[in-house]
């Protein structure tokens, strides 16, 4: 799958307040500073698209993004839906505003309908962390699909990033009878995009072409 067209289309205060949901929709979420816009960035090939910044906190609201793909054996476009969302944990901000951030996001990943996947975000360089775990666990809970992106793999060497990959599934594995499908990047590398816009492809072509039950 090719990225074809790749537009910021509108920033919500809230669920209620977020385009219809008439198309797939993909959302990215994790820690502040976890690379999330530099990931979006990679996967669009468009490094203005998702504004990055070196101080945690600064995506503040439900960011979508219009993309248009192209099917490379069919030619055939697919329009679909990329949403960042503000970042869980650590961030320069009032109490009573990340709690306001926490309910916006709660919100949104229980009540958006046509939520095909929720991307969560892990830092590789680092050991699990409770925050990360129980997040998913929540998730778990609710029913949510989701998937794992562990990021920053360019800033250690394969052996360590698969080394806490491992620990991290592991520690996940205490709670989780199967584990989730999970990918490891590189923003600066561009790893991991091919098989992020393949799973991308494949919930799209099961989301508008949904098989018929026997």
């Amino acid at each position: 799958m090719n990225i074809h067209a790749a537009t910021y289309l509108i920033s919500s205060p809230s669920v209620e307040q977020c385009p219809k949901p008439d198309k797939a929709e993909y959302a990215f979420i994790g820690r502040s500073n976890v690379g999330k816009s530099s990931l979006i960035n990679m996967i669009c090939n468009n490094q203005k698209l998702a504004k990055t910044s070196a101080s945690p906190g600064k995506t503040q609201m439900i960011n979508h993004f219009v993309i248009e793909s192209l099917d490379e054996k069919s030619n055939k476009k697919t329009a679909w839906y990329l949403v960042d969302l503000p970042g869980y944990g650590y961030a320069k901000v009032a109490q009573g505003k990340r709690k306001q951030w926490i309910k916006m996001i709660e919100n949104y990943i229980r009540k958006r309908e046509n939520l095909v996947n929720l991307f969560v975000l892990i830092d590789s360089r680092h050991k699990p962390q409770e925050i990360d775990l129980d997040f998913i666990n929540q998730l778990g809970e609710w029913e949510i699909p989701f998937t794992i992106v562990f990021t920053k793999a360019d800033k250690s060497t394969q052996k360590e990033v698969a080394a806490m990959v491992k620990t991290f599934l592991t520690a996940l594995g205490k709670t989780w009878q199967f584990l989730p499908q999970s990918f490891v990047s590189s923003a600066v590398k561009y790893r991991g995009r091919k098989e992020i816009l393949g799973f991308i492809e494949q919930c799209n072509k099961d989301y508008y072409n949904p098989k018929q039950e026997e």
